[in-house]
């Protein structure tokens, strides 16, 4: 089996593994008044599961026009494995891991400044004199829309500083 299949594969499960969540376990928690609304928080969820599953098995059960030996254009070579940047993939997901555990500690627009600076340093942007007011820019207008526009508290600094 090809390797966009098998990644087909390993998305259906997390599609599964979400839904399973979204339709049994979020919906539980609700209170009895909540349960007569129209909308849940667990609907955009289920949306997600089901429009996630429907790409998963398209992807999964679709058929190669190319089954030559070459492989074609944009696909991945597992045989050049070592010429994409791997390391970048990894350092990427190590930071995004790290973003989330950095949150509470650093508050919002400090990880988020931090996650945005590193993380175009991991794809090899140097232009610092652009790079940072874009991402202290980016992290404070998401804060802003969040706490200000949703009403949704967001701790934007440490807890130190608050």
């Amino acid at each position: 089996m090809a390797l966009d299949r098998w990644i087909a594969l390993a998305f259906i499960a997390l599609c599964c593994v979400y839904g399973y969540a979204a339709f049994f376990t979020m919906d539980a928690q609700l209170p009895p008044i909540l349960r007569r609304n129209p909308v849940w928080p667990s609907t955009f969820p289920k949306i997600l599961t089901v429009l996630g599953l429907i790409v998963g098995f398209i992807v999964l059960f679709s058929r190669k026009p190319n089954t030559g030996a070459t492989p074609k254009e944009g696909a991945i070579d597992l045989t050049r494995l070592g010429d994409y940047h791997i390391g970048q993939a990894i350092a990427l997901l190590v930071l995004m891991v790290v973003y989330a555990l950095t949150l509470r500690p650093l508050g919002f627009l400090g990880s988020t400044v931090g996650f945005l600076v590193l993380g175009s340093l991991i794809l090899g942007e140097r232009r610092f004199h652009i790079l940072i007011p874009v991402a202290m820019l980016a992290a404070g207008s998401i804060w802003y829309l969040v706490q200000e526009v949703l009403g949704i508290f967001l701790r934007p600094l440490p807890a130190m500083f608050m």
